[in-house]
């Protein structure tokens, strides 16, 4: 992961570096998410959108983003979730709230390949689930399921 940007999966993926260093490393997501730009060696762009999605998931963590993934994490509480999995789901969930532009199925499937390659084995479907109930209850206009076919 270094060198030019290859896309918005590559800023997802610094994104979440950067706030899995919050949630574990106990920094502030500005420190976190300067550390994190210091080595990726992105363009402008795309490094003002991995600031923008961690330090707006970092804001709207407590009071919006853990309560509706707690809500839907059925038999999981925020702080028993991999380190990985439950900023994942912070991060996509932040992205689907307030980048609509971003269509919901790459969101998803963006937070579900990163959790095959970083978190556990099971990891990819609990995200999936959870995005996935999430994202019915945002657009039930929409029939039909919305999660990504794997």
């Amino acid at each position: 992961m270094n060198g030019k940007s290859s896309g918005r999966r590559t800023v997802r993926e610094w994104a979440l570096r950067a706030l899995y260093q919050v949630d574990l490393g106990g920094k502030s997501a500005e420190e976190a998410v300067e550390e994190v730009l210091s080595v990726a060696g992105l363009e402008p762009d795309d490094a003002a959108s991995v600031r923008e999605l961690v330090l707006g998931a970092a804001r709207a963590q407590l009071t919006e983003l853990d309560p509706l993934i707690q809500q839907y994490a059925r038999g999981w509480t925020i702080d028993r979730m991999a380190v990985i999995d439950r900023n994942l789901l912070r991060l996509a969930l932040y992205e689907l709230r307030y980048h609509p532009e971003q269509p919901y199925k790459v969101v998803i499937n963006d937070a579900i390949e990163l959790a095959k390659k970083y978190s556990t084995a099971e990891s990819g479907r609990f995200v999936n689930g959870v995005l996935g109930a999430i994202v019915r209850q945002m657009y039930p206009e929409e029939s039909g399921s919305r999660e990504p076919e794997h």
